[in-house]
C-alpha cells in the first residue's frame, strides 16, 4: 500500500538568517508591495489584486493539504522578506513544485533565499517524505539559476518560449531534485554553504 503524503502540517522552521512560518492574512500588505522586478523575475503577470483579495488568499492557505505557503521572515529584523511555496503535491508519486519570491532587491544577494530554500527542502524531503521537487526558472533570472544549481537542483531541459514578457518570448529551465540527491548533500553538493541567494 502506498503511504500518501500531505502538506497539511504548516510548520515554523528556523534557520540562522530566516524563519519560515505559515503565511497569514496579515502578510497581504507586504505581498501587495512586492517590487516590479520581483514580479518580472518570477514571471508573474496576474494582478493587480486588491488588499482584500490578497488577505483572502493568504488567509486561506492553511486549508490546503496539497501546498505549503510559508513567509520568509528575516530573523535579525522580524521583517517579511518574501515567501517560499511547495505546491501541486502529487501524493501518490510523492512529488511537488517549488517556488520562492523575495520581495525586492534589498533582499537579494544576502543568503536569505538560499537558506529559505534549503530549510523548506529539508522539511519536504526529511519530514514529509517527498521524493521529487521541481521548479521552473526563467532565462532572464541567472542569479536564481546559479542559486538552484549551488543547492543541487539538476537541469532537466528547456521549455522553449514558455513566457511572453513585454512582447518578448522567454525560455524557462526545468530543474529538479530527488530525495537521494538531497540525502547525499543536504543542499550543499560542493560542500560549501555560501550565501549569495
Amino acid at each position: 500500500m502506498v503511504r500518501l503524503i500531505s502538506f497539511a502540517l504548516k510548520p515554523t522552521i528556523t534557520g540562522d538568517l530566516v524563519t519560515l512560518r505559515p503565511v497569514s492574512a496579515d502578510d497581504a500588505a507586504d505581498l501587495a508591495a512586492v517590487s516590479p522586478e520581483t514580479l518580472r523575475l518570477t514571471g508573474t503577470h496576474s494582478g493587480p489584486f486588491s488588499l482584500d483579495e490578497l488577505r483572502a488568499w493568504y488567509g486561506s492557505r492553511a486549508e490546503h493539504a496539497d501546498r505549503l505557503d510559508l513567509a520568509v521572515v528575516e530573523r535579525s529584523t522580524g521583517r517579511w522578506a518574501g515567501e517560499v511555496v511547495l505546491m501541486n503535491l502529487d501524493p501518490v508519486n510523492r512529488s511537488c513544485g517549488f517556488r520562492i519570491l523575495l520581495a525586492g532587491p534589498e533582499w537579494f544577494g544576502r543568503g536569505l533565499g538560499t537558506e529559505a530554500t534549503r530549510l523548506v527542502l529539508g522539511h519536504a524531503f526529511d519530514l514529509v517524505g517527498v521524493h521529487r521537487v521541481e521548479l521552473t526558472v526563467y532565462a532572464f533570472n541567472p542569479r536564481a539559476q546559479h542559486v538552484y544549481r549551488k543547492i543541487g537542483f539538476v537541469s532537466e531541459g528547456i521549455k522553449r518560449q514558455a513566457l511572453l514578457w513585454d512582447g518578448e518570448w522567454v525560455d524557462a529551465e526545468l530543474m529538479s531534485m530527488l530525495a537521494p540527491e538531497w540525502a547525499s548533500h543536504r543542499g550543499t553538493p560542493d560542500g560549501a554553504a555560501g550565501q549569495d541567494g
